[in-house]
């Protein structure tokens, strides 16, 4: 059935510039298709082959998932006993712990990461309270295991998780050698390094034959009812839900289960059917995720009956709406590692705002949500010495409630464009109709 999976591939890479992409799938537990086509480094020719290891950014979080739920059979931690900022393991794993938004990159063989995560490590819900895509909250998941176990999260992994599945060139690390060379969405090479604060959500190296292992053999390390546990997915959309560490279809078809991963230089995809003893991986070393979702959707189209798109990884987009806050001036803060920063906010006429911070006024088109007053994202840098690593946009999304605008400053990078993939930093925000004193966040 994926006789033209040659063609279909240089299709994609062609039409979407991806140097590479290796693919596999697995059946009831046997590697039964392992390809890889272009190259895992431009500048040195180097032919991308199946056992060419590729960073697999957030498709790490399963074998996050994995180690947890081992250790909870073994009796070593509680899936349900609150943790760190009052969260248990189980709301960590569903991205339900209250934490935001956050990532940090530090690309290169030396140093680490400039930008301290504990700050940025704190509740901006209620945990349990409603589904936040959180990378902080992998790190904390990794920290429990550490403590857990008296392991570093890496070595446990290896031992617990991908050792007894034989999957031994399978890998958490801040490098791989041999791996595919990163590029960014117009060809330039990351450096081969890579740290960051979050090794749990986002470390994971692995070759397409081994990631399609590994997304069907898991099961056979937990207890039925742990496995089972992993698949209880709450709902996050119409056609999706994610469970422990998973993404999980709901309605007609056989059930999916998959995750997806992106970052500086990569896009990876795992998908496994378990009804019919399939799994596939996609892997490529390119920021662009199009190549990967085109191939992606090439051999689920072929081996799934009554696939859609929608039933794997979701791209969590809002759609927006026009604002209705009427013309008027906000002020308040924008609290950071720094202290709170000034800001005002002035809404304009058609759908714009203008943003007054540390000294720049700056417009930009806002809009609202179901759930938000105001939305928007601003070209102007919040004042602090980890925004100025490498966020240089701030994003805004604000909620009314009792005449005063509570959420988020995001300060973040757009792609890798110009220069790497920046970093994302979320901060609370708060305005209010006249200038006044505030209280600290709580």
């Amino acid at each position: 059935m994926l006789d033209d999976l040659g063609a279909r591939c240089a299709r994609a890479m062609a039409e979407h510039g991806s140097p590479s992409v290796s693919v596999a799938v697995a059946a009831r537990g046997e590697v039964i298709l392992a390809e890889a086509y272009g190259l895992a480094d431009t500048g040195a020719r180097i032919p991308a082959t199946a056992h060419t290891p590729y960073a697999l950014a957030s498709v790490t979080k399963p074998v996050t998932a994995a180690a947890v739920c081992v250790a909870a059979d073994e009796g070593l931690l509680d899936l349900d006993a609150p943790g760190p900022l009052g969260a248990t393991p189980r709301q960590l794993l569903r991205h339900r712990g209250g934490i935001g938004a956050h990532y940090d990159f530090h690309y290169g063989e030396q140093g680490e990461p400039a930008v301290d995560p504990e700050p940025y490590t704190r509740l901006s819900r209620a945990p349990g309270s409603g589904f936040e895509y959180a990378n902080l909250g992998y790190r904390l998941l990794g920290r429990l295991l550490e403590d857990a176990t008296g392991q570093d999260f890496a070595t446990y992994a290896r031992e617990r998780v991908l050792g007894p599945l034989g999957l031994d060139g399978f890998r958490i690390a801040t490098h791989c050698p041999g791996a595919a060379t990163r590029y960014t969405c117009d060809g330039r090479a990351y450096p081969q390094g890579l740290r960051t604060s979050h090794p749990g959500a986002s470390l994971g190296w692995a070759t397409a034959p081994q990631l399609a292992l590994f997304a069907q053999t898991w099961p056979r390390l937990l207890k039925p009812e742990t496995a089972a546990a992993v698949l209880d997915a709450v709902p996050i959309g119409e056609h999706l839900g994610y469970g422990l560490g998973w993404c999980v279809s709901r309605g007609d078809g056989p059930l999916l289960v998959s995750h997806g991963g992106g970052m500086g230089g990569v896009a990876a995809m795992a998908v496994s059917a378990p009804e019919l003893g399939l799994s596939v991986a996609v892997l490529t070393n390119t920021t662009v995720k199009a190549a990967r979702d085109a191939v992606v959707n090439h051999v689920l189209g072929e081996l799934v009956p009554g696939y859609g798109p929608e039933r794997i990884s979701p791209v969590l987009s809002v759609p927006g709406r026009p604002m209705a806050l009427p013309e008027e001036e906000w002020a308040g803060r924008v609290e950071s590692p720094e202290g709170d920063i000034p800001v005002e906010l002035r809404v304009l006429a058609g759908g714009r705002a203008e943003l007054r911070i540390a000294g720049e006024a700056v417009t930009a088109d806002v809009e609202a949500t179901d759930t938000l007053a105001l939305r928007g994202t601003f070209p102007v840098q919040l004042p602090t010495a980890d925004a100025r690593v490498s966020s240089p946009l701030l994003g805004i999304e604000l909620g009314l409630v009792d005449g005063v605008l509570r959420g988020r400053a995001l300060a973040y990078k757009n792609g890798d464009s110009d220069g790497f993939l920046g970093n994302l930093l979320t901060h609370p925000c708060e305005l209010r109709t006249q200038p006044a004193s505030f209280p600290a966040f709580p």
